[in-house]
């Protein structure tokens, strides 16, 4: 895999062509796009996660909790810091929408001045051909220290390559689970309830009878 470099990702911004062209937006100083690489920052909003005296997460069964059940909206106004405590999980988002052409992929990871005080960020890394949205990542605090996040710093960074062709996967064209969010998004399970469903009759079907 080769990564796209800083005169070629310009290039990929002002595209002439929209479909072909690359879209990081608000995209507010020039240094933000690196040597193979564009810093994305943090935007204002959160999802936490609520602590539950029964039972919860299981995609097998979608009647119990659903992830969006679970969580509670946190806005915080520029200037502002949220706290992320030791050991704790939160979903954000990128200040910036995305839009990737159909010939190009990314992969985000958090800046390493951040990793160094502790702080993993997104831990799905992969960005799809075609995607538009925000993207939303995945905050924990492994550290021993608590936190401070202010919306609008550089938390990550995607790194991008060429596909050998534009790819005509329907999630390129139509969009996958999390297409064109704006804020950070609850996970959506029912794909793997769906599967795990598939599973437990396979499981069944080669059942060995004594």
């Amino acid at each position: 895999m080769t990564l796209i470099r800083a005169e070629a990702l310009r290039e990929a911004l002002s595209h002439p062509e929209i479909e072909k062209r690359l879209a990081v937006t608000p995209l507010l100083e020039d240094s933000q796009i690196g040597p193979a690489s564009i810093d994305l920052r943090l935007g204002s909003e959160f999802k936490t996660l609520r602590r539950v005296a029964r039972p919860g997460i299981d995609p097998a069964v979608l009647r119990n909790l659903q992830p969006s059940e679970l969580t509670d909206d946190v806005r915080m106004r520029f200037g502002e810091s949220f706290w992320l405590h030791p050991g704790q999980f939160v979903l954000g988002a990128t200040l910036e929408y995305l839009r990737l052409p159909r010939t190009m992929g990314g992969y985000v990871q958090g800046r390493s001045s951040w990793g160094r005080v502790g702080l993993i960020v997104a831990t799905a890394v992969i960005v799809q051909p075609g995607y538009r949205g925000c993207l939303t990542l995945e905050l924990v605090n492994e550290g021993e220290t608590p936190i401070g996040l202010y919306p609008g710093v550089r938390i990550a960074q995607i790194a991008l390559h060429w596909l050998d062709a534009q790819t005509e996967h329907p999630d390129a064209l139509s969009g996958g689970r999390y297409f064109g969010a704006t804020a950070p998004l609850a996970a959506k399970l029912e794909k793997e309830s769906d599967e795990i469903a598939r599973l437990q009759r396979l499981g069944g079907a080669l059942r060995v009878t004594p």
